[in-house]
């Protein structure tokens, strides 16, 4: 098993500044590239009809700044970054954090909640991952219209061209071009940052938007257009949750100074900058990003940013694959093709299945939404909601796991649930505009995880409800004597207790046994990655029978040919040319009533929890279309034998 490769707890020096330029590159390409779009939003949504009114323009402003600090600054990086799971961050590993301590509690009810939030909360996100790139790429090169509103036919073919190419290239990896991506973001935000400071400069009075009691007035006079302005003002922290999500890859520290050093300034500077221009002329409103430039400098710029906006959908598309791999680990998601595009690095995987939906689902938004700005309107809801759970399942580390009392807990989740919630209620006006797309996605992906893993369940008990006990087969093997064949047999198994049911089919329909006998689990805890000495574990057993338990994080693509090799390294004799592999293959029934011939069923005694028929059969289509296990677990084919078997639930 390749060892992932880890940052270290404090970097300094050369490596610190390396690593904080390298999460330029990778943890803020969205929220770097909000300045495209976010402003511009508050003022020309057709759900908000803002003025740009000096008052309005203040008050936006200092909601913007504000949330940056508040939610970005405050919320995530002194607070939520704590919350590491052995390094690694993100919602699905805050939730296996949280499932560490709770699988030791009696309520089931809790544990099922604190499951359903962070598996909708890993939902949302993958709404937010279609529209991150379709809204960024869309928006940069919309700054055509401002170098002449005679290329507006080509900005849509345009987004369509940069976004497939962006896809089709995702096989090859990012691991050569990813060093550069840190280069480029630094040039970006310096470049945003002068430009925001050249406006400024001329109409430094919109300092005063650094006021909070501007964004208080704004909304006493705007009322409840002013509130749902919010919807708009979220755009600026869209991409917050990217830095507990690639926290494992670079570190708190890192992440920090990146931040307050760099990213925080420039993103002050270029919408103190913006504002400053619509102060000065108010028709700019319509792309005040693009309005701050010199005209001869557009088409650099226009092509500056469609790098940024490369880079910014980029992350979040390899944050897809990420979450997904952390999905079928975890038991949500069936087996997916996961490529690793890198010698030397784990953590950078392609995953086919993945992309290709992702495309396909941006390519649509940009044909049915035409602009940035239509986009918008779609944009917002998924990433509050994420933000929002994520807000109660900090609260839940802190209480049951730090053992910080309810008075510290209790007023800094209020604070974080009321930002959160008002944002996200700011967005459900966006509902009927576009904003269904990222809740339909999001609900979608949640029902087919928990079918997936529900689904699982019931298959794993209707499997092993009627399997032998070990050591009473043990007995019966030793009692019997089959007869024995050279060579090993390994059977795999979901399961370190018991039979497998592939090996007493084999036993049954053969009656033959190998004269070595593996009998093989491969195991996800719930922890990022499991240590290499920890890895495997090996027992002896009677007859000739050996018992392989291979334990792997949710961050780990489990590897059979490397388990055995670490199993040798304890003692078991396998040649790989005298080894076979048994898997099952299981044809599932949905049962009607009456069992039928040559089928298993859970026995009479063995309650299993229900399930509606509709889920039965989308987790029938689910298991037909998933990926092989000879191919997830590395197996050579040609030494593999599957047993089918009819299973009833």
């Amino acid at each position: 098993m390749r060892e992932r490769s880890h940052v270290e707890a404090n970097p300094t020096g050369k490596r610190l500044a390396f690593l904080s330029l390298t999460a330029l590159g990778i943890v803020y390409g969205d929220i770097g590239t909000s300045p495209l779009y976010a402003l511009q939003q508050c003022f020309t949504s057709k759900e908000y009809a803002i003025q740009p009114t000096v008052a309005n323009v203040y008050g936006v402003l200092s909601l913007i700044m504000w949330l940056l600090v508040l939610v970005v600054a405050v919320k995530y990086i002194v607070f939520i970054m704590r919350a590491d799971n052995r390094g690694e961050g993100g919602i699905l590993a805050l939730m296996a954090l949280i499932l560490q301590k709770e699988r030791r509690s009696s309520d089931s009810r809790r544990r099922m909640v604190l499951i359903s939030l962070g598996l909708f909360g890993a939902a949302l996100l993958y709404g937010d991952g279609i529209i991150t790139p379709a809204i960024t790429v869309l928006s940069s090169v919309e700054g055509l219209h401002v170098v002449t509103p005679a290329v507006d036919h080509l900005i849509v073919p345009l987004a369509l061209i940069i976004l497939f190419v962006l896809f089709a290239v995702q096989r090859f990896g990012t691991a050569r071009v990813g060093a550069i991506f840190g280069p480029i973001m630094t040039l970006w935000f310096v470049t945003i940052a002068v430009l925001g400071l050249a406006s400024l400069v001329r109409a430094p009075r919109i300092l005063f938007a650094l006021n909070p009691v501007y964004g208080v007035r704004f909304f006493m006079v705007n009322g409840r257009i002013g509130f749902l302005t919010l919807g708009a003002v979220v755009l600026a922290v869209t991409g917050a949750e990217a830095l507990y999500a690639d926290m494992g890859h670079f570190g708190k520290r890192p992440i920090r100074l990146a931040w307050f050093s760099l990213v925080l300034p420039a993103l002050l500077l270029n919408y103190m900058g913006q504002g400053a221009l619509i102060l000065r002329d108010r028709a700019t409103v319509a792309n005040p990003f693009f309005f701050l430039v010199p005209r001869t400098l557009l088409i650099p710029l226009v092509v500056l940013a469609t790098l940024a906006a490369v880079i910014a959908s980029q992350a979040l598309i390899s944050g897809a694959f990420s979450l997904t791999q952390q999905s079928v680990q975890l038991g949500y998601s069936p087996r997916v093709t996961i490529v690793h595009t890198s010698a030397r690095e784990a953590g950078q995987i392609f995953i086919p299945e993945v992309n290709r939906l992702l495309m396909i689902g941006c390519l649509l938004l940009v044909v049915s939404f035409q602009s940035s700005a239509a986009l918008g309107a779609a944009y917002g809801i998924a990433v509050t909601g994420t933000m929002a759970i994520t807000s109660l399942l900090f609260a839940v580390v802190a209480r049951s796991r730090w053992n910080w009392s309810l008075a510290h807990v209790m007023p800094i989740t209020a604070v974080f649930l009321a930002i959160d919630v008002s944002l996200f209620a700011a967005n459900v006006v966006k509902i009927e505009h576009g904003g269904w797309v990222p809740i339909a996605v999001a609900i979608g992906v949640f029902t087919l995880m928990s079918t997936w893993k529900k689904g699982r369940y019931l298959l794993n008990q209707a499997l092993h409800a009627g399997s032998l006990p070990l050591d009473l087969f043990l007995s019966d093997v030793g009692r019997r004597k089959p007869p024995r064949v050279p060579g090993t047999a390994v059977f795999m198994t979901s399961s370190n207790e018991g039979v497998p049911v592939v090996l007493l089919h084999h036993l049954k329909h053969n009656k033959v046994l190998h004269e070595q006998v593996i009998l093989m689990s491969v195991l996800t805890e719930d922890v990022p990655e499991v240590k290499s000495v920890e890895r495997v574990s090996a027992q002896k057993l009677e007859h000739g029978f050996f018992r392989i338990t291979a334990r792997y994080g949710f961050m780990e693509t489990p590897n059979v040919p490397e388990i055995l090799h670490r199993g040798r390294e304890l003692g078991l004799k396998t040649r790989p040319t005298e080894t076979t592999f048994y898997l099952g293959r299981e044809r599932i029934i949905l049962a009607d009533g009456e069992q039928k011939p040559g089928t298993r069923r859970a026995p009479d005694d063995v309650v299993l929890p229900r399930m509606a028929r509709w889920r039965k059969k989308l987790f029938v289509i689910m298991s037909r279309n998933a990926r092989s296990a000879t191919e997830f677990f590395g197996i050579p084919p040609n030494r593999v034998v599957e047993l089918g078997a009819q299973v009833e639930f």
